[in-house]
């Protein structure tokens, strides 16, 4: 399901938010910190992963990077800057006080159809493109899929769990470059806006209640 390129980027995203998120804590916080990571962005992955299986298609896992810095085109960096790999640290500083809310947006995905596999099912040229309306649902998937186990993990204890469940699919939700917000927002502008109320509704508990 994952390739090598998908669990290198995994891991190392997983890093970073980690230390991000527990800059000045203890090590046996940090590991804690670590798993849960890994736990959040693997369920987001994976649900994305079967509704492409779905959507006949199949999507591939990669670090945020940017090519551009300017509105006009000849403004673009040699090569492209992983931007996933320094807003976490940089988000760090300038959000801190804000009970350990950091930028947690790293990760992208591309996709691509399965001609042949479509083709067999649906007839050569029924679904040999994805549409943004395709994107957006395999996007959202993974928001979902956060949402609902941040729902369970409060009810049996897990706060710290759902607590970076919420700021993960918060600033995952942002309607930006290669985002999955931005790919929800343009493949489906209903489905984006009751998502995002959602979304602010558990941030909002998140930073005042729990």
């Amino acid at each position: 399901m994952f390739n090598k390129r998908e669990i290198f980027s995994i891991i190392i995203v997983t890093i970073i938010l980690a230390f991000a998120i527990n800059l000045i804590e203890t090590m046996e916080s940090f590991l804690y910190t670590v798993l849960a990571v890994f736990l959040i962005i693997t369920i987001n992955i994976i649900a994305k992963k079967i509704m492409s299986f779905y959507a006949e298609s199949e999507i591939e896992i990669k670090l945020w990077e940017i090519t551009q810095y300017g509105f006009k085109a000849h403004k673009h960096f040699k090569r492209p800057f992983p931007i996933g790999a320094f807003l976490p640290l940089i988000s760090k500083i300038i959000l801190f006080p804000i009970n350990g809310l950091v930028w947690m947006a790293s990760l992208v995905f591309d996709v691509k159809p399965k001609v042949y596999r479509a083709a067999k099912r649906h007839g050569l040229y029924s679904f040999s493109e994805m549409t943004e309306s395709h994107i957006g649902i395999i996007a959202s998937a993974g928001i979902i899929a956060n949402i609902i186990f941040a729902v369970i993990a409060y009810f049996i204890g897990f706060q710290e769990f759902t607590r970076l469940s919420i700021f993960y699919v918060f600033f995952n939700m942002i309607p930006l470059s290669d985002l999955d917000g931005n790919k929800i927002f343009f493949g489906n502008i209903v489905l984006w806006s009751f998502l995002a109320a959602i979304v602010l509704i558990g941030l909002f508990f998140t930073l005042f209640i729990v």
